[in-house]
């Protein structure tokens, strides 16, 4: 073997020596470089290689958000491509997802998440005193983040939508997709069943608010019920219609 190829695996084992015993906070540093700081790795143990901690994401100010408890173990064969690529776990659960990580940014594929109603306010603090409650599943097929810029789709739903100011039980079935082309993130919601039918558009670029403007419409049985928790939020524009704005 020549002297070059031994100074070679010489220098690849070194390298992979480094990566099975750099911290594990190493990755929280990564994260907060990629997301401007909305996503944090809290209570990080373990190594680059395999650990554990507590995934945080934040609100637009960064004080508060919501965590959920992450695993994580490498996959060595994609070293050799500059990337680092992991198997993640949420919440303790057997179904994992692959998040990679490279000089351009992290990507996510095929992550089903599930989310407290509360994470709505994260987006759009207006929501946040709502007490908003039900079943929320983040499917997402793809997700690219880095350079300040947002690739891929994503898909929101909303089951058994309701909120601490209202009886009614549930207000409804939502759903929110998300496309991301670089340049913004554009968002669609529209309603899958329900007596509170509500719909609209949002976009998202970098270095700006997002915007999301929609529609409610609440049936007559229901509206002397909705119309007081619809007034925090939108202007009442009569007979059961309202306008929402979200920045």
């Amino acid at each position: 073997m020549s002297r070059w190829r031994l100074i070679a695996l010489g220098l690849a084992a070194y390298a992979l020596a480094l990566i099975a015993t750099a911290p594990a906070t190493l990755i929280d540093a990564r994260l907060a470089q990629a997301s401007a700081g909305g996503v944090r790795l809290a209570e990080a143990r373990g190594t680059l290689w395999s650990g554990t901690g507590q995934i945080e994401i934040r609100d637009a100010n960064r004080n508060s958000g919501i965590a959920k408890s992450i695993a994580w173990r490498i996959r060595p064969a994609y070293l050799l491509r500059g990337t680092l690529r992991y198997e993640i776990a949420l919440d303790h659960t057997a179904q994992h997802f692959p998040v990679t990580i490279s000089l351009s940014g992290i990507e996510v594929t095929d992550a089903d998440i599930n989310l407290p109603a509360a994470a709505l306010g994260l987006g759009a603090p207006k929501l946040a005193p709502l007490g908003l409650t039900g079943d929320m599943l983040l499917h997402i097929a793809r997700l690219a983040i880095g350079r300040g810029a947002v690739h891929g789709n994503a898909t929101l739903r909303w089951r058994d939508a309701g909120s601490a100011f209202t009886r009614i039980s549930p207000l409804g079935d939502y759903e929110l997709r998300f496309e991301g082309d670089g340049k913004a993130v554009r968002a669609t919601l529209r309603t899958l069943q329900g007596p509170l039918q509500l719909d609209g558009q949002g976009s998202w670029a970098s270095g700006r608010n997002p915007v999301f403007r929609g529609n409610a419409r609440v049936p007559p049985p229901q509206l002397q019920q909705l119309a007081p928790l619809l007034r925090m939020i939108a202007v009442d524009r009569g007979e059961g219609r309202f306008d929402l704005i979200l920045k």
